[in-house]
């Protein structure tokens, strides 16, 4: 077998190969559009096949698309927290580019391989715009925060306050602008389109939200199942026991996408309040099985987010009677 893995950072690709059971000394490889020609060039010298990488952030992406249309090449990206664990159960105690890489090309030879299907470009664009959506809501609560404080004293000058509004106008600005610029995007795609409507649908998710799982959900694989969504959004409980002396109270486990996680907060507190079956589920897990308000809406974002994923696949409206029934008195 001819395999490949790469270490992938903001500058540069390192590069070790294994070929009929020789492992390659680490090479290296520039992060740009000349480094990925001659990378595959390099590949396609020594007949590689099979390459793994790490997803991370948007510096794999073009190098990874470059390798989906490449007929020869077969592509698999993991999750950066399987790679770690995978490094551990190899008993890996160093962390370099060159052993990061190798580890990579281990996983290919020793695990499942899963074949990365490119989505649709729009895709791409839609996520960099729902995550750029993130920055500038964050920006304008600190801005926020900033002018209360302001104003809660006497002796700050006028302009300091005039300069915090404006701030505050500005980058609501731009966050309408963001909206309607990517709201023309998403409507040139019949796919994205659907999706985008689907979710605008639901009594409780405006066009920001929208726009943000569109993006987020877009980029994955299509046949991607309900609960493996949740568990890429990191809204499964995480339990920890061990024997009789451990025995620690779950907690969300936070260590998937947390633009996901971000995006269904408010909508799943909007829905908890405003849908009569949605809300009878919420207050079904505070006073019957005993969960806190914030746990009990982290259970209905995990819910809401396998509803999501039901209405996307069969492109069927959301119906709120299927996701809890109210019990008759």
């Amino acid at each position: 077998m001819r395999v490949c893995g790469i270490d992938v950072s903001k500058d540069s690709l390192e590069v070790v190969t294994v070929v009929e059971t020789k492992t390659s000394s680490v090479k290296s490889f520039k992060n740009n559009h000349t480094g990925h020609k001659a990378l595959l060039k390099h590949l396609a010298k020594l007949k590689i096949d099979r390459v793994c990488l790490e997803a991370t952030g948007n510096y794999h992406l073009d190098v990874a698309l470059m390798f989906s249309a490449t007929e020869h090449l077969k592509l698999m990206v993991i999750n950066p927290r399987v790679a770690h664990s995978f490094s551990k159960a190899m008993f890996s105690n160093a962390k370099t580019d060159a052993i990061d890489a190798n580890v990579l090309a281990q996983y290919i030879l020793r695990m499942e391989f899963k074949q990365w299907q490119a989505p649709a470009d729009i895709f791409f664009a839609v996520r960099a715009s729902g995550r750029r959506l993130c920055q500038l809501v964050k920006m304008r609560t600190g801005f926020k925060n900033q002018l209360h404080s302001y104003q809660c004293t006497e002796f700050t000058p006028e302009f300091i306050i005039d300069d915090a509004l404006e701030s505050i106008s500005h980058v609501e600005k731009q966050i309408d602008q963001l909206i309607e610029h990517t709201s023309q995007i998403i409507a040139e795609d019949e796919q994205a389109m659907n999706m985008y409507q689907l979710l605008i649908d639901i009594d409780g998710i405006g066009p920001r939200t929208a726009i943000k799982l569109v993006g987020e959900i877009g980029v994955l694989d299509p046949e991607i199942k309900p609960k493996q969504l949740v568990a890429h959004a990191g809204l499964f409980p995480a339990i920890v026991t061990s024997g009789t002396s451990v025995n620690k109270k779950s907690r969300l486990n936070k260590s998937g996408n947390k633009y996901i996680r971000e995006a269904l907060y408010m909508s799943a507190m909007s829905l908890a309040q405003r849908n009569k079956n949605i809300s009878a589920f919420y207050q079904h897990l505070i006073n019957d099985n005993g969960l806190a308000k914030k746990q009990a809406i982290c259970a209905v974002m995990r819910k809401l987010l396998m509803a999501i994923s039901c209405i996307i696949r069969e492109q069927t409206a959301f119906d709120s009677s299927r996701f809890y029934q109210i019990q008759e008195k």
